[in-house]
């Protein structure tokens, strides 16, 4: 069974690359998105929404909160769901409190998104995906 993945992206571009680029190279299903941290979390919490990998921008669009406030309110998320950062801005100070907040990884946009392709490629392969 695909893992199903959540983007927190204001970019409708990115965020539609990015749902391809799962599908085809991690074979992950793109469960939803949202372009703030509000409509983020309020997906993210439904229960009766299911997903594996949160996909999260730091920075969303203006007034739209930040990928901050979704690492901080999901910290205490089930341990099987990850939550993988996605930005433009992954200086050593950045990475450092993702992390503290919970990240599971965080990727630079510009130059990591195929390690973040393959970091997800493997978390479908061990959850029997491809």
């Amino acid at each position: 069974m695909a893992l199903k993945a959540f983007l927190v992206e204001d970019q409708p571009s990115i965020r539609e690359g990015l749902a391809e680029a799962l599908s085809e190279i991690a074979g992950i299903e793109c469960a939803g998105w949202a372009a703030d941290e509000t409509s983020a979390l309020a997906w993210l919490r439904d229960p009766g929404n299911q997903w594996d990998v949160a996909i999260v921008d730091l920075v969303l669009q203006p007034r739209g909160g930040s990928g901050y406030g979704v690492l901080q309110a999901l910290r205490d998320r089930l341990p099987t769901r990850q939550m993988v950062v996605l930005t433009g801005t992954a200086n050593p100070q950045v990475r450092k409190r993702c992390e503290e907040m919970g990240a599971d990884g965080v990727f630079d946009k510009a130059m990591e998104t195929d390690a973040m392709l393959d970091y997800l490629s493997a978390l479908s392969r061990a959850a029997g995906g491809h």
